[in-house]
């Protein structure tokens, strides 16, 4: 791993506050923190684990800065908790379990995904639910629409630990698909289920640190955590006021520039 100099941190924590921000916002701050932590720090495993710890407790403050919308929706909070949380340990499990160059080959088609999913979400969450004339009000769900939901973010939340750029934007779609169409409400519940898959994640890249290796730059990570927190509820608070538009173009255009970087240099060197 080449030596950090003090430039290195500063513009890492920049990156990670706008992170924070973006993904109170929307979603896809990973595309953000991850290559230029691959750039800083020249392992793809150790950038994803660094990404993963030093953004996790961002959604802890953007969930409390939404803290008055979760309460509308706490039923939905409390059906999809479980499966993000065991998704999200089953997704970092893999991640950390497999030789880094497998990795290393599905980054670039990772980023990409990540990037065209985030320029599709208005496609993906436009959607609107069907009211009973009646009442007004979306009809109550079927038990295999609510076991589809908790399937869809299990399989969400194993994404969200193995590599996580996108998974804001993928439950975001879940969660229009289900009636939910008031984006405040629907980001505070986005919040917090990221807050549990990354929590998880955490969990396992300490383990596995301390078990059989470095998976963390831990002094980074807490120098990136505290940045994250700011810009998460800067973001979550201010964020009412802002258009996203130009966040959201911005970090699509950063994500296939990245993707395109990231394909030249595996297949340059697999010629």
């Amino acid at each position: 791993m080449p030596p950090l100099q003090p430039v290195d941190y500063l513009w890492l924590c920049v990156a990670a506050a706008l992170a924070g921000g973006v993904n109170a916002l929307a979603g896809g701050g990973t595309l953000l923190t991850f290559p230029a932590l691959v750039a800083a720090l020249g392992s793809t495993v150790m950038a994803n684990g660094t990404s993963t710890v030093a953004l996790a407790p961002a959604s802890v403050s953007s969930a409390w800065a939404y803290r008055q919308d979760l309460i509308k929706e706490w039923r939905w909070l409390k059906l999809l908790i479980l499966p993000s949380l065991v998704g999200g340990l089953a997704g970092t499990w893999i991640v950390t379990s497999m030789e880094e160059k497998y990795f290393k080959a599905l980054v670039p088609w990772l980023i990409f995904a990540a990037s065209l999913l985030f320029a599709l979400q208005p496609l993906l969450t436009k959607k609107k639910p069907v009211l009973d004339p009646k009442t007004e009000l979306p009809p109550p769900h079927s038990p295999w629409k609510l076991v589809g939901i908790v399937v869809f973010q299990f399989f969400v939340a194993v994404y969200g630990g193995y590599f996580g750029a996108g998974i804001g934007i993928l439950m975001l779609s879940g969660l229009s698909l289900i009636g939910l169409t008031n984006m405040h409400e629907m980001n505070a519940i986005k919040t917090v289920l990221a807050g549990c898959i990354n929590g998880m994640s955490v969990v396992v890249f300490t383990v596995q640190h301390f078990a059989s290796g470095p998976t963390v730059h831990w002094p980074l990570a807490g120098m990136m955590m505290i940045s994250g927190i700011i810009g998460g509820y800067l973001a979550a608070t201010y964020g009412r006021k802002l258009k996203p538009i130009y966040i959201r173009w911005f970090v699509i255009s950063m994500g296939f520039i990245l993707s395109a970087y990231f394909f030249y240099v595996q297949f340059t060197k697999a010629s």
